[in-house]
């Protein structure tokens, strides 16, 4: 792209020094030929350019935001499914530690049942003995 221009000095017959510039027509193609643009066209293509990248800005700017948004809400997602969990996991653990306790205490039980009835049929041929004791010991006298 080749841009260019330059100053012009002249003296007038009034032998005053005035500076005028001159703009050559501008080249916006590298080695094209032909392609001449005045300076309305160059500073329209300017502004065209620069509305262009603000745009890009813009759309940039929404984009990466949609992104940041798309990203807390998975995080968020993400954090209460693992929080669902948590509690679906803690559930099932109590619920199995139940089970095993309540089987464990059934166990127990019936052991303990055993054990009083073994008591209860012991205590009951002893104190028939007992009785019987008593009751010679009663009679002897």
């Amino acid at each position: 792209m080749v841009v260019w221009g330059f100053l012009l000095k002249i003296r007038p017959p009034s032998n005053e020094i005035q500076t005028k510039r001159v703009m050559n027509p501008i080249t916006l193609a590298p080695n094209t030929k032909g392609v001449h643009m005045s300076m309305a066209d160059v500073l329209r293509s300017i502004k065209d350019a620069e509305k262009a990248a603000s745009e890009m800005v813009e759309s940039s700017k929404e984009e990466s935001a949609k992104i940041l948004a798309d990203a807390r809400k998975k995080a968020s997602e993400l954090i209460a499914k693992a929080q669902d969990e948590a509690i679906s996991s803690t559930t099932s653990t109590l619920d199995s530690a139940r089970s095993a306790a309540g089987k464990e205490a059934e166990s127990v039980q019936s052991e303990g049942a055993g054990v009083v009835d073994k008591i209860a049929s012991s205590a009951s041929d002893r104190r028939d003995a007992a009785v019987k004791i008593l009751l010679d010991s009663l009679m002897s006298n």
